[in-house]
């Protein structure tokens, strides 16, 4: 049975989660959320929850409608020094990532994810589920130790139904043990690649931040195994670490083959396809710097990227120094190409929008 507090905190979570899905735009455009990540949990804010409470008191102080005072009255029209009384505070909920994920999945409508590869990872199964003959005392298995000295005691004649005694002797004896199995875990790999040029200015990279991190949260929730690769780059790419992903200025020219050659070299010395699932993420604002560099883009994912991956993903944020002709340029090269995903983010309102071209597949 459920007992009220655990209904009243249900009632509570459910009433978080409506909260939550009602304003998860704003959340997501205005990338509240990053940053308040930590072990496995996320702290919210949700100031339209009043939580409900009592006030002690006589009961003699007036209420609405009593009084003397006229409609919309008060002593000083509501200004004053400063007072010593409570104020009206914002309440942070902590919600773990994987809810968090629930949701943007179900307000999205997002398929789960068909995984294509596997890998056998050894796993040690916390819950005792073995049985041995031999072990110490504070393991022993008491229903399998008398159960073992009832069959011993009946098969020998020794069973007396008029006085059921069992007495387990030392052969009866059976210890809980724990097992070591090898189980088929899908393994996934995010690359995430930003252009950092200086065409893309302070607000396109953080559109680019902001829906990295919800698709990063997506992904987590689908694979219980992953690993993520950043790149970024101007006229060369190289790969940093998580947080110069999401703090790094630069400026310079575009050179996107530089990403995608990397991406490709990290594909083949780290990450072999037939045992991770692969989903390498490109945001730019379409400039690069000549059709060459594009047609070799082009190549690079028809021959050898895209073969390798479950999808991949081309996010084209505006900018006002960017040209957008990368996207088309996709577009019209690789038209029936199923692994392949471009979306255009015009603003941040258009974040939603791009998760879900790209997660609404389920691959």
């Amino acid at each position: 049975m459920i007992g009220p507090i655990e209904k009243d905190h249900r009632r509570f979570r459910q009433i978080v989660h409506g909260t939550i899905r009602r304003d998860l735009k704003r959340y997501v455009s205005k990338g509240e959320l990053l940053g308040r990540s930590a072990g496995g949990t996320i702290s919210i804010p949700v100031p339209q929850i009043d939580l409900p409470h009592f006030t002690f008191g006589s009961g003699d102080g007036g209420g609405v409608g009593r009084g003397e005072g006229g409609e919309g009255e008060g002593e000083d029209g509501g200004q004053g020094e400063a007072g010593e009384g409570e104020g009206h505070h914002i309440l942070e909920v902590e919600v773990g990532l994987d809810e968090l994920a629930r949701i943007l999945g179900e307000e999205l409508e997002l398929p789960d994810i068909r995984p294509r590869g596997e890998s056998d990872i050894v796993s040690e199964h916390t819950r005792w589920s073995g049985i041995r003959r031999v072990g110490p005392e504070s393991l022993r298995h008491f229903k399998r130790t008398y159960r073992e000295a009832l069959k011993r005691q009946i098969a020998s004649g020794q069973w007396d139904p008029a006085n059921p005694v069992v007495v387990p002797v030392r052969e009866d004896r059976r210890y809980r043990s724990s097992q070591v199995k090898r189980r088929p875990e899908s393994r996934a790999v995010i690359i995430h690649m930003m252009d950092v040029s200086g065409s893309m200015g302070t607000e396109q990279k953080e559109i680019v931040r902001i829906e990295a991190f919800w698709i990063d949260t997506w992904l987590r929730h689908q694979y219980k195994s992953i690993e993520t690769v950043y790149i970024v780059h101007d006229a060369v790419a190289r790969e940093v670490s998580q947080h110069d992903f999401y703090h790094l200025r630069e400026s310079g020219g575009t050179k996107i083959s530089s990403a995608y050659q990397l991406c490709l070299d990290t594909i083949r010395t780290r990450f072999g396809s037939g045992e991770w699932n692969i989903y390498p993420f490109h945001f730019s604002d379409g400039d690069n710097w000549s059709s060459k560099d594009t047609a070799a883009c082009v190549e690079l994912l028809r021959t050898s990227v895209l073969p390798q991956c479950n999808l991949f993903c081309y996010g084209q944020v505006r900018s006002a120094y960017g040209s957008g002709q990368f996207k088309r340029d996709l577009d019209q090269a690789l038209p029936a190409e199923e692994r392949l995903v471009t979306s255009a983010i015009a603003d941040r309102d258009g974040i939603l929008g791009s998760i879900r071209d790209f997660l609404g597949r389920g691959r």
